[in-house]
């Protein structure tokens, strides 16, 4: 595994880092009995499904200070937290989920990981780097964190089979450069990676 997320990562990684990861993921398993944070289905895959599928984000954020949108279960923040020194806020609205990621953050040693528990729409700040996984649409992603960005922001949004068409839905409000990346981990599944983000005006009638 450890040649794996070398890979993705597209560096070398520390069995420290292993170490860390393999923690999170009993932390994961463990606290998946106990709420529903990734389908039970993927459980014999996590390490790709989840863990892989996350560590990819990696070069595409490379070093920037990065909220996570929608942590839940701290995929992709908990990793990208293990993988970086960058400074990480993951921002969850529900009470169950946020405890579990500030003991993951705690028990890993995650000292520049923050949760904030609440909606995205009332924090405040601004973040060099932006990503969220299986929340919303790239357009409802747009419209609830623009305020937390800036002209140079990257946005580094995995999509599935259906990021294309999101992409072109979010094109008809939004302006920007936007580009597309394979997933190391899924043949249909692309990263929309987007920077210069900002709402198209309205035309006047």
């Amino acid at each position: 595994m450890i040649e794996r997320i070398a890979e993705v990562v597209k560096t070398a990684v520390s069995r420290e880092t292993i170490h860390r990861l393999q923690a999170y993921v009993q932390l994961l398993v463990s606290e998946n009995g106990h709420q529903n944070l990734i389908a039970r289905s993927t459980l014999d895959s996590l390490w790709e499904r989840h863990i892989v599928d996350s560590a990819q984000l990696v070069p595409l954020i490379f070093g920037r200070p990065t909220l996570d949108i929608g942590s839940g279960a701290g995929l992709p923040g908990i990793v990208l937290a293990i993988l970086s020194e960058a400074p990480i806020t993951l921002v969850e609205p529900r009470r169950l989920r946020v405890e579990f990621l500030r003991t993951c953050i705690e028990r890993l040693g995650l000292g520049h990981a923050v949760v904030v528990q609440g909606k995205v729409e009332r924090l405040s700040g601004r973040f060099d780097a932006i990503t969220a996984r299986a929340v919303a649409p790239i357009e409802e992603l747009f419209a609830s964190a623009i305020h937390l960005s800036h002209p140079g922001t990257v946005w580094v949004l995995p999509k599935g089979s259906r990021g294309e068409m999101e992409l072109a839905d979010a094109r008809s409000a939004w302006q920007g450069r936007f580009r597309t990346e394979p997933s190391a981990t899924e043949g249909d599944a692309l990263i929309v990676v987007a920077s210069n983000v900002s709402a198209k005006r309205k035309g006047r009638g």
